[in-house]
């Protein structure tokens, strides 16, 4: 089931944009160099990001199916497709429960962004497995890794983030999430399955320009703390106002790590 806003999914776009690890785009776009046309399955696509991110590292000639079960986002996928350049298609698929329905067809390309956190240990078990029986690559990006850093530091800092992290590992729709641990797994599960492995960091770094993405997270781990039970939530209120207050003062500075990573079937790409 789909989680996110289009306003939130807007937001944090540029901050994902530039996030991303330019090493592990490098390897991407060197894989297909010499590629003729290229299908691409995008999981959980959102509003089509990372179609927008990455299509200038892949041949001219593209296919994209954007899979998602949120219709609302889909479309605003295809309008901002017009006129890109791609052929752009969409797929409103439950991947929770159909994934090699998603994967079905001509594909030379498996991406997904900012989702294997929210997904449990068994489906991504079921992703890696899908996607191997293929033979297809895979590039994953914008997986949060549960490193949180704040300038200045608050004494609650990191209980909140503990609390935060906890609290990913419950069920988004996929079964108990991996959270922090995923980029970990998902890495872990490709390497079981004969592939080599290229990763780097895409960590969010926000300075005292960045208010909007500041205050939103900010707003959602105290929600997610408050869900949590594990604090006290006059500590969370308490904690929530002078970090805001740090933001609104332009002190704040927040560092929000996450892992990217390209997972091919062969061992030439190992690193």
């Amino acid at each position: 089931m789909s989680q996110f806003s289009a306003d939130w999914l807007s937001l944090r776009e540029p901050y994902d944009v530039r996030a991303r690890n330019r090493d592990v785009l490098d390897v991407l776009g060197a894989r297909f160099v010499s590629h003729g046309p290229i299908a691409i399955v995008d999981l959980a696509s959102g509003t089509g990001a990372t179609s927008r991110a990455i299509s200038s590292r892949l041949p001219h000639q593209q296919i994209w199916r954007l899979v998602d079960n949120d219709p609302g986002l889909l479309a605003l996928a295809s309008s901002y497709a017009r006129g890109a350049g791609s052929d752009v298609v969409t797929a409103s698929i439950d991947i929770a429960r159909e994934i090699g329905t998603a994967l079905a067809g001509t594909v030379d390309l498996v991406t997904v962004s900012a989702l294997l956190d929210l997904v449990s240990a068994d489906w991504l078990d079921r992703l890696a497995t899908e996607i191997a029986s293929r033979g297809l690559p895979a590039y994953a990006a914008l997986t949060y890794d549960g490193q949180v850093s704040f300038e200045p530091a608050e004494p609650y800092d990191a209980t909140i983030i503990a609390a935060v992290n906890r609290h990913q590992r419950s069920d988004k729709g996929f079964g108990p999430a991996l959270g922090p641990t995923a980029a970990f797994k998902a890495i872990s599960c490709f390497r079981a399955l004969g592939y080599a492995i290229v990763q780097g960091a895409s960590d969010w770094s926000l300075g005292h320009n960045d208010t909007e993405l500041q205050l939103a997270l900010l707003d959602g781990w105290a929600a997610a703390a408050n869900e949590s039970g594990d604090v006290e939530p006059a500590e969370i209120g308490g904690w929530l106002r002078r970090r805001r207050e740090h933001v609104a003062s332009g002190r704040s500075s927040i560092r929000v790590g996450h892992v990217d990573f390209f997972a091919r079937p062969d061992a030439s790409a190992e690193r």
